[in-house]
């Protein structure tokens, strides 16, 4: 039998790394789908560290908006402070070719969408990486300033899903080692 090619569009733990972006509790405070995305960035903090994918994170100017909501906080190795709305500046991000590993996709989650995520997504592809977006991970205050920095970032080649997509396309298969573990994450059973 010939070996399986995977499609190139499909997300593999290896290729990735994820970026929490600005997760504070202050920030937090003036989003209304607060709890929903808090429970979506978990779950996807949670199955990266099952799938060893790594997590790097940003605050934005902690001494005024404080730290990260301590439910991510315990989830992240730590949380790089920032001024600038793009986190890439911060985290000293190489080129996505001058890279020590093959990870070549970014994971970005958290708020706001339309200023620090959409900042942040588009210096990433100025260094040659390609970006997803879990929708259901990143927020806005306003539904408008969320929806256009979705339709903007997209157009730009963004690509957009959704966290429990991503994690069952990292585990490939039902015969992953880390897959039994992740599906009772999603399905609430752990």
């Amino acid at each position: 039998m010939p070996e399986y090619l995977r499609s190139p569009q499909l997300a593999r733990a290896s290729e990735c790394l994820v970026i929490a972006v600005d997760l504070q509790e202050k920030l937090l405070a003036g989003m209304s789908d607060r709890e929903d995305l808090l429970a979506r960035c978990r779950l996807l903090l949670r199955g990266a560290r099952e799938l060893e994918i790594p997590v790097l994170a940003t605050e934005q100017y902690p001494q005024g908006l404080g730290s990260t909501e301590p439910s991510i906080a315990e989830l992240i190795p730590h949380a790089a402070a920032k001024k600038r709305f793009s986190s890439v500046e911060t985290l000293d991000l190489p080129c996505a070719g001058e890279r020590d590993d093959d990870r070549f996709r970014v994971i970005v989650l958290g708020i706001e969408a339309h200023v620090c995520i959409l900042q942040t997504v588009f210096d990433l592809q100025s260094l040659g990486y390609e970006i997803l977006i879990p929708v259901d991970a990143v927020t806005s205050r306003n539904a408008i300033d969320r929806q256009t920095a979705l339709q903007r970032m997209q157009s730009m080649g963004v690509t957009l899903t959704t966290v429990e997509t991503l994690l069952f396309e990292c585990c490939e298969t039902a015969e992953h080692p880390r897959f039994k573990t992740v599906s009772r994450m999603i399905t609430g059973r752990e």
